[in-house]
């Protein structure tokens, strides 16, 4: 009985650390990193400041917390992806991952597109990059020609442009995913197969 109640206890302590991620993201979406303060959160959240100190001492901790979160799936990805042989299939489903990665963390990357000077000066920058390397060093064959590399590369930031550029395009946002999706992919073929041509 005891496991249950710290089990309840440990989920619920999970939850309370979410909402203020959330609601503390909603904030600096709304007025921006460095005009809303932790008292801001906490009055919206409806808890005192020392309840919200509990889980997070300042800013920055909620965004690290919020990115390490977030973007989990994109770190186990690029584990998965190291271990796997360097076929088309493997690049092809890199990028279908990491269109859903995208779409599951899209409040925080509007935010780090939003706050780009934040997002250098906190940690989470040099994170992202080192990130972002990983995929492209198993999306390119470096073999290939540079133009191909280049490809392959331009396909991730294919999936970039298409949660910023292309959110207010009118239409069905599914929709419009599966679009930027498919040019993604398109480019990822298309610098396998020139790639394999100049091998042979």
């Amino acid at each position: 009985m005891g496991g249950t109640m710290d089990g309840t206890k440990q989920q619920r302590r999970g939850n309370t650390r979410q909402r203020i991620q959330d609601v503390a993201l909603g904030l600096f979406a709304e007025q921006g990193y460095e005009k809303t303060s932790l008292r801001e959160i906490a009055e919206r959240l409806d808890v005192t400041k020392a309840a919200l100190y509990y889980h997070f001492k300042t800013k920055e901790e909620i965004i690290v917390s919020l990115f390490e979160d977030l973007t989990k799936p994109i770190e186990d990805l690029i584990e998965w992806g190291r271990r796997q042989p360097g076929t088309l299939e493997t690049k092809e489903e890199i990028i279908r991952r990491y269109s859903e990665a995208l779409a599951g963390a899209e409040p925080l990357f509007r935010f780090m597109q939003e706050n780009q000077a934040t997002v250098r000066e906190l940690r989470i920058g040099d994170t992202f990059k080192d990130r972002m390397r990983g995929l492209r060093d198993i999306l390119i064959t470096p073999e290939a020609e540079l133009v191909d590399q280049v490809r392959s590369v331009s396909a991730m930031f294919t999936l970039h442009a298409g949660m910023f550029v292309m959110q207010d395009i009118e239409g069905d946002p599914g929709k419009r995913r599966e679009a930027v999706l498919e040019v993604a992919l398109d480019m990822v073929r298309q610098a396998h197969e020139h790639a394999c041509r100049e091998e042979g």
